[in-house]
């Protein structure tokens, strides 16, 4: 099969690997059509993460057909049209139960293998998906393979990120970060209500999307002026972070009021933050943050978006086939072209 793989800091190759193969009971082998480039692949792709396998296949966002499946498999079919969260998860274990399966005690992430252990990624023909029946979902029939694999994290992680922060009504918000994920939590804080949100990032263009979703926006260096007069000096009630630099962190801080909430879903690479205790102290500030327990807010959010709730197919703006991987991430890392979401086209649905 083809496959995109990383082979070291801002280089990856489209290489010929062998197929996947069933190698649990409880897995299962999907045949990708489109698969996504995320802002998280370019962590090990510019070495701000460290540890990656070179040969590893990249990617965590994947919708394709079921070609086969482990003896123990009971709900996914060979046929289904299906999409994954970003880690698998059994559905059986503790934290699975309580909606968290991001942290299921044998969950995995897609994309990263570490001296020889992991799961390689989805930008490849062919993917083993363990544990099938907890990881994988069948794509309904009016959803699109575009939606389904924002689902799969994108838009599930801009609404996670939504609900951590608290969003009501009257409420005053900032979204540090106006990439997909970004946007997406737009879509999901308007959702619930919100009427006043500042959507500050530096690229034009992405701040004109924001409007477009309702939206006023900002520079990094012209929000707090904003933020000022919207509040009366006071602060946003909460700020949704989703850069994972020290500078947007930076920002966020000043950005709320004292009382106020940081939900934080930017991976942040860094070994401190860049705020003190002190300063989190001085504001009463409330900090969540985490990785999207995604495989949950698939069954959430599926149905809303098949019947129409939320239009978010859009948001991917770049296809690119396997062979032109080295454009295809230097197009989406450089944001060239306004590129916003890029994926890569695999194979045709059937």
């Amino acid at each position: 099969m083809k496959a995109v793989c990383f082979e070291g800091v801002g280089r990856v190759t489209c290489r010929e690997l062998a197929d996947p193969q069933i190698e649990d009971a409880q897995d299962a082998i999907v045949r990708v059509h489109l698969a996504g480039l995320c802002g998280s692949d370019l962590h090990p792709f510019f070495g701000r993460e460290v540890g990656l396998d070179p040969g590893t296949v990249m990617g965590h966002e994947f919708v394709g057909e079921v070609v086969a499946v482990g003896t123990k498999v009971r709900h996914i079919c060979i046929g289904q049209r299906v999409f994954a969260p970003f880690s698998t998860s059994c559905g059986q274990c503790f934290y699975c139960g309580i909606g968290l399966p991001s942290r299921c005690q044998v969950g995995q992430l897609f994309g990263w293998r570490s001296t020889g252990r992991g799961l390689h990624g989805g930008q490849a023909e062919l993917v083993r998906v363990p544990f099938a029946d907890g990881t994988l979902k069948v794509i309904p029939p009016r959803l699109s393979n575009e939606s389904a694999l924002l689902l799969g994290d994108n838009f599930s992680t801009g609404f996670f990120c939504a609900e951590m922060a608290g969003v009501q009504r009257q409420g005053v918000y900032a979204v540090v970060g106006c990439g997909t994920v970004g946007l997406l939590a737009i879509v999901a804080a308007r959702s619930m209500g919100a009427s006043q949100i500042v959507a500050i990032d530096q690229i034009a263009s992405r701040r004109a999307m924001a409007e477009e979703l309702g939206a006023v926006t900002a520079t990094p260096e012209t929000a707090g002026d904003m933020v000022k007069d919207l509040t009366a000096g006071r602060g946003v009630d909460a700020v949704l972070e989703l850069v994972g630099l020290p500078a947007a962190q930076r920002l966020a801080y000043q950005l709320v009021r004292p009382g106020g909430v940081l939900s934080v879903v930017g991976c942040h690479c860094t070994e401190q933050f860049a705020f003190s205790p002190v300063e989190a102290y001085d504001k009463n500030l409330t900090y969540k943050t985490g990785r999207c327990p995604a495989r949950h807010y698939m069954e959430r959010l599926t149905d809303r978006v098949a019947a129409s709730e939320f239009a978010i197919d859009r948001f991917i703006t770049h296809r690119f086939a396997m062979d032109d991987c080295e454009d295809a991430y230097r197009v989406f890392s450089q944001r060239e072209s306004g590129c916003l979401k890029a994926a890569f086209t695999v194979a045709q649905s059937v």
